[in-house]
């Protein structure tokens, strides 16, 4: 599972681990009962302690994208992702919301944002 993690991210390592990890999910990269690699061979390959591994796979857990079998190991849980989808599409609302109003308070017409963000999103 390749997850990167960023030092100079002010996000700490457990939470890079669980953004990551639920993205994959809700991209469909990882598929419901695919196996995730265990606390300690991911704590292993990121060179990070197991302790942040178990907070990220709790966090996981406790947020129902994954689901540990004791013995056997922790896997993607078999998830609404339309319910995760939705929730991601009210944070994105909020955050566009926000980007509207400010646009607005700086006398930025519609059409120039409409452009700003189809720039914003193409990467360029």
């Amino acid at each position: 599972m390749d997850i990167i993690i960023q030092n100079s991210s002010d996000k700490p390592i457990y939470q890079q681990i669980v953004d990551q990890v639920k993205d994959k999910v809700l991209t469909g990269v990882l598929q419901p009962g695919e196996a995730l690699p265990s606390m300690r061979l991911l704590a292993r390959e990121l060179k990070i302690s197991v302790i942040t591994t178990k907070r990220a796979y709790e966090e996981l857990e406790r947020e129902g994208f994954l689901t540990t079998q004791p013995g056997r190991g922790s896997f993607v849980a078999e998830k609404n992702l339309e319910f995760a989808r939705e929730e991601r599409m009210r944070a994105l609302e909020e955050s566009l919301a926000k980007a509207v109003e400010l646009a607005r308070g700086c006398g930025v017409s519609e059409r120039e944002l409409v452009q700003l963000v189809t720039l914003l999103y193409s990467g360029e």
